[in-house]
């Protein structure tokens, strides 16, 4: 059975218009045309289609079974086409990211904003999660793409780097080392630590910078989440290691927080996907906003003498309009 649009279009222009003529004009096709397609389709499906005089056409019974049934199939096919238009133009779509908890608070917020702003149709899924479930989603095909740090190699996998943090130290009430500018990694582990959990990005770099160092990270206590780290430094339990980029360390001022040196341990974060696998369109404008505050995040912080500071996302939106009294007071301080 060789069946095409042209010759459905066909069928249905001439049965509702009942014309030959009328519908080669609407087709802006030429009725011989027609008058062939409408032959091999009859040919195709076996039955006779239309009853022909020299003055009328009329549907035959089959043709008037068939008619509304390639009338929808037709209006599906249009919406299937309009769908596709929009999801090439990126105005709708739907993106899975799984994301890092510590970028799942400070950078993805921006980059949602933005993506509304930009490209509103897109809806967006975070699914936040430690380093090895962020790559468990994404070779599970769960996941579009993830947000996370340098994965271990895997020709699976490819990662493409945005940005960097740096490993702070966080220190309880009293700590012995509390008046030092800056801490070496290896004058810290002589004390109680609190370190994430082993399937962590920051417990695989913490371990392999004591590893460089010739040493064995043997923590007090291990947790999942860096909320519960803070809370254990704070009662004193020991000292911790957080990325500066972490939301936590806002809620930390209590605490003393220090650099790290000898060695300085920073992390790369990026975007991790599939090798063999093409971003949809949606996927495309998200990685392209991702891209886009991370390079503002790490403009804003370059131009100064003082250690690097954590990346700050900015979603860009325009501040709110002035409420009346503030307005008001404005105009007062001018006169």
């Amino acid at each position: 059975m060789n069946i095409n649009l042209r010759q459905l279009r066909a069928f249905v222009s001439i049965g509702r218009l009942g014309s030959f003529t009328k519908a080669a004009e609407a087709l802006h096709a030429t009725q011989p045309a027609l008058s062939a397609q409408i032959r091999e389709l009859e040919d195709s499906l076996g039955v006779k289609l239309f009853d022909r005089s020299t003055r009328s056409v009329t549907l035959t019974q089959a043709g008037e079974d068939l008619l509304p049934v390639v009338d929808n199939v037709l209006g599906d096919l249009g919406s299937v086409v309009a769908r596709a238009r929009d999801v090439a133009r990126r105005n709708t779509g739907r993106v899975t990211v799984a994301a890092l908890p510590s970028l799942s608070a400070t950078m993805m917020p921006a980059v949602v904003a933005r993506m509304r702003a930009l490209h509103p149709g897109i809806s967006i899924v975070i699914k936040d999660a430690l380093a090895e479930r962020t790559l468990a989603l994404i070779r599970a095909d769960e996941a579009d793409l993830a947000l996370t740090s340098t994965p271990p190699p895997d020709p699976q996998l490819l990662f493409t780097p945005l940005t960097k943090d740096r490993m702070v130290a966080v220190l309880p009430p009293s700590h012995a080392l509390e008046k030092a500018k800056t801490i070496r990694l290896a004058e810290l582990l002589d004390s109680p630590l609190v370190l994430m959990d082993r399937e962590s990005s920051v417990r695989r770099i913490v371990d392999g910078a004591c590893a460089s160092i010739g040493r064995l990270a043997a923590p007090a206590y291990e947790v999942a989440f860096m909320a519960t780290a803070i809370g254990l430094v704070r009662s004193g339990l020991g000292a911790t290691l957080l990325p500066s980029s972490a939301s936590e360390l806002l809620a930390a001022r209590d605490l003393t927080i220090r650099d790290l040196d000898a060695p300085r341990i920073e992390r790369e974060l990026g975007i991790v996907k599939q090798r063999r696998r093409a971003y949809s369109p949606a996927a495309e404008a998200l990685v392209a906003v991702l891209a886009t505050v991370a390079a503002e995040a790490k403009a804003a912080t370059r131009p100064s003498a003082k250690p690097p500071r954590a990346p700050r996302f900015a979603a860009a939106a325009a501040p709110p309009p002035a409420s009346p009294s503030s307005s008001r007071r404005s105009r007062a301080r001018r006169r």
